[in-house]
């Protein structure tokens, strides 16, 4: 028995050591050429457009880490075939691999710098690079990608408002205003061109704190973050109270969530102001009524109000009776329920809603003379 075992042993010591031998004899696989690499390496780039969705383009995912190393590969082989450059290039910003990306480009525009769709894309590359630069407050080396993304790409309107923003935020009030000069001319529509451009000539006087925290606030707005955009500019009108544009964000926003204290506070420093307008005291009253019959209640009259003067009347009365429905004790807005009835000659209604209005308010002599009217039937 031990015997045929230590055969069996050695059987399988020899035919292991046959294969090692003949894996000895074996001739390594050639290396892979530039030419086979760039294939291999646009062929995993197309497959995973193919089939990840957009937002999984990561340079860790399987098809894209493949097709990078295969683009690598090429242009080590042969560091000046454009067209090699260009599919690393490209792979790289797919991928949002920044740093990369960034050389990569530098290397192809070397070699074919009239370029214009690769300049675009290099541009775009820069911009991403100022972008995440400020996200993390680094406001010396954002300015530099935001430059570099206008010289790849002149006509970059983002680049330029974003290069404005970091001068505006860094105290460079004249610079910032040169941007934004420079920006509405490539962006004539953006209205908050315009407005950061007011904002950057007055700068001086609101101060780094307070033009830093308006500045913010519009970045939370674009990030549908409300709570933390008021939070901004409560802190930018608390740093600057004569900063007239943050007072006004802060009362419209205010509104929109539903902030009376906020909103109150922001109209009545605002109209208190030299620059005051017409909106600034109108948004005052709403605050102020708001004050005894809710902020909704409000809201729909005054939408109301609006529906009535366009000749809305179907409109207008529902705002109304939505607005009494939310502030049962809201006496002008029962007058106009009544006024609404009346003209269409509902007197029973008409006389209802008036004889409401007049209850809560007995100084209402236009509501007592139509509660006659609409008891009379007339």
């Amino acid at each position: 028995m031990n015997h045929k075992w230590t055969q069996i042993a050695l059987l399988a010591t020899l035919s292991l050591a046959g294969a090692q031998a003949q894996k000895a004899n074996t001739p390594p696989a050639p290396p892979q050429s530039a030419t086979e690499a760039a294939a291999q390496a646009q062929k995993l780039a197309d497959q995973a457009r193919k089939t990840l969705p957009r937002g999984d383009w990561n340079i860790d995912r399987t098809p894209w880490k493949g097709a990078a190393a295969a683009a690598d590969r090429a242009v080590a082989a042969e560091p000046n075939n454009p067209d090699y450059q260009l599919i690393r290039a490209t792979i790289y910003t797919d991928v949002g691999f920044w740093k990369q990306a960034e050389f990569s480009w530098d290397a192809y525009l070397k070699v074919r710098p009239d370029d214009n769709a690769a300049r675009s894309l290099a541009a775009t590359v820069q911009y991403n690079m100022g972008y995440a630069a400020y996200t993390r407050a680094d406001l010396v080396s954002a300015p530099v990608f935001f430059q570099k993304c206008s010289l790849l790409q002149p006509d970059n309107s983002a680049c330029v408002i974003w290069n404005a923003r970091v001068a505006l935020e860094g105290g460079s009030y004249a610079d910032a205003a040169r941007l934004y000069q420079q920006a509405a001319q490539l962006a004539p529509n953006d209205k908050t061109v315009g407005y950061f451009l007011q904002v950057s000539q007055n700068a001086g006087k609101y101060g780094p704190a307070a033009t830093t925290a308006y500045s913010r606030a519009y970045e939370a707005i674009d990030k549908n973050d409300k709570a933390g955009a008021l939070g901004l500019y409560q802190q930018a009108t608390a740093a600057a109270p004569n900063f007239t544009e943050a007072w006004r964000e802060q009362g419209r926003l205010s509104l929109e969530l539903g902030n009376l204290p906020s909103a109150t506070a922001a109209y009545t420093a605002v109209a208190a102001l030299p620059g005051a307008n017409a909106a600034d005291k109108y948004n005052l009253g709403v605050v102020q009524e708001a004050q005894s019959v809710g902020l909704l209640a409000t809201q729909a009259f005054r939408n109301a109000y609006v529906s009535y003067s366009k000749g809305d009347k179907a409109g207008a009365d529902s705002g109304f009776q939505k607005a009494v429905q939310l502030s049962p004790n809201y006496a002008k807005a029962w007058s106009w329920v009544g006024r609404l009835a009346y003209e269409r000659k509902d007197y029973p209604a008409a006389a209802e809603a008036y004889g409401k209005a007049v209850s809560l308010n007995p100084e209402d002599k236009a509501s007592a003379h139509f509660l006659k009217l609409a008891q009379a039937g007339k």
